[in-house]
């Protein structure tokens, strides 16, 4: 059984693959459901964050959710993320990043928070701006590193920062690194490896991101937006992409497309695809089984492949009347509890 969480519209949809049949069940109906995350040691823990309505937590895999405790402050959470480090509660450690940039920390379960000092005192924080916002800007995604302590933070707009430490130190953006980063990606067969869809193009290290390069032969649209990364084949990767913020975002504007690359060398993606006009940009994840399976969510279409990104076709999704379309913002698989 396959479960795909898309945080998306006015609720968190959980969508429930068995054999040819789907369930799409709305979670949190009404909330202006931003990021989600589950937990890899214990998958029956999901995290939800939500633009003004706070941070929930299901310990039961969605069917009842609480807002978490009074110790997280914050109501506009944009990222959540949870390691592979286990804590004494037999969960991994949650990490929740909110608007204006703050990340917290918890390791029992979401019980209890902690501020992750020091992020905006570092010297490239007086240029941080969300140009929407400008007067604010907010972590849009947290990376955990999949061997250490080590998180991955991207800031929008202005910084990719590192802590080695789970949060307790910072080292601030490299000169190569991505300005406007919305998705980070890491690979378990390439140690070190990040994968960064930015505003300003697509970004690779190689060394936990002491440096980067940026990979755009054949890649037309460089506002990236969203990446995965084949489960079997780190060099395999999906990402969907737009001329500029406005194409990718505005309804009136919009323009999107997918692209995949092997090695250095990007293609652009046709068969099975909509057409891009008219399209924000979709929200990607890979199956975490399925060697070569990706999924591809617009507002209320979502797509797959099982050759690499190579060809797609569309799932048909029994959406109910309440769910609300609007732009997605994160998608995740889960497998058979994994």
């Amino acid at each position: 059984m396959t479960t795909l969480w898309l945080a998306a519209g006015n609720a968190l949809a959980r969508l429930v693959f068995v054999e040819q049949a789907t369930r799409v069940d709305l979670l949190l109906l009404g909330k202006p459901v931003r990021c989600v995350a589950v937990d890899p040691l214990r998958p029956e823990l999901i995290f939800c964050g939500t633009f003004g309505e706070g941070l929930w937590r299901s310990e039961d895999s969605g069917e009842n959710w609480e807002p978490v405790g009074k110790s997280y402050p914050h109501s506009h959470v944009l990222s959540v993320a949870v390691s592979e480090t286990e804590c004494p509660h037999g969960c991994g450690i949650v990490y929740a990043g909110s608007e204006p940039s703050e990340i917290y920390r918890s390791k029992d379960a979401g019980l209890q928070w902690h501020e992750c000092e020091g992020l905006t005192e570092l010297p490239s924080a007086d240029e941080w701006s969300f140009p929407p916002r400008p007067e604010t800007h907010h972590v849009r995604w947290i990376q955990p590193d999949l061997r250490s302590d080590a998180l991955f933070v991207a800031i929008e707009a202005g910084a990719l920062v590192t802590s080695p430490d789970a949060g307790n130190k910072w080292r601030d953006r490299q000169p190569e690194a991505p300005i406007d980063t919305h998705q980070l990606a890491m690979h378990p067969k390439a140690k070190g490896r990040l994968y960064a869809a930015a505003g300003d193009g697509y970004f690779e290290s190689g060394d936990s991101g002491k440096t980067w390069k940026q990979i755009h032969n054949g890649l037309d649209h460089h506002y990236v937006w969203s990446v995965a990364v084949d489960s079997g084949d780190p060099d395999t990767v999906i990402v969907s992409a737009a001329a500029g913020p406005r194409q990718s975002h505005d309804v009136d504007e919009a323009e999107s497309h997918l692209y995949r690359k092997t090695g250095d060398e990007w293609e652009l993606l046709h068969e099975g695809l909509p057409e891009g006009k008219g399209r924000r940009t979709a929200v990607l994840a890979a199956h975490p089984k399925q060697a070569g399976t990706f999924f591809a969510a617009w507002e209320e279409e979502l797509y797959r492949s099982t050759d690499g990104g190579i060809t797609w076709e569309e799932i048909d999704i029994p959406w109910p009347d309440e769910y609300q379309v609007d732009e997605p913002h994160q998608l995740v698989v889960l497998v058979n509890g994994s």
